[in-house]
């Protein structure tokens, strides 16, 4: 990637995506496309994908399901719902404080 990445969204922040109903607390960024390629299956796949542009790793959940997900930034929009993410590792990673936000406690899942 040309020039300095900046992303867009932090680590904590609740986001959701822009075409699925996928909401997810962000818990790591990589400033462009690094995964191996058995992320090319599972990544977001409905739009033409740029690897130039920042990936984030989310503790998501759907209407189905929790999961962990790594998608581009063109896909994601901030949340303003304020209501809380479901995921079973939110607490390993977060905190959350009086006002909602997902606080980092310096833990990695690995």
């Amino acid at each position: 990637m040309s020039g300095n990445c900046v992303a867009k969204f932090a680590i904590g922040q609740v986001i959701r995506h822009r075409f699925y109903e996928v909401r997810g607390v962000v818990f790591d960024v990589d400033p462009e496309f690094c995964e191996r390629e058995r992320w090319q299956s599972t990544v977001d796949v409905d739009r033409e994908l740029r690897k130039d542009q920042p990936f984030y790793y989310l503790l998501a959940n759907s209407e189905q399901f929790p999961f962990i997900a790594y998608v581009p930034e063109q896909s994601l929009v901030e949340d303003s719902s304020d209501e809380p993410v479901n995921h079973p590792q939110i607490g390993e990673l977060f905190e959350q404080d009086d006002d909602g936000r997902y606080r980092y406690r310096g833990k990695l899942i690995n």
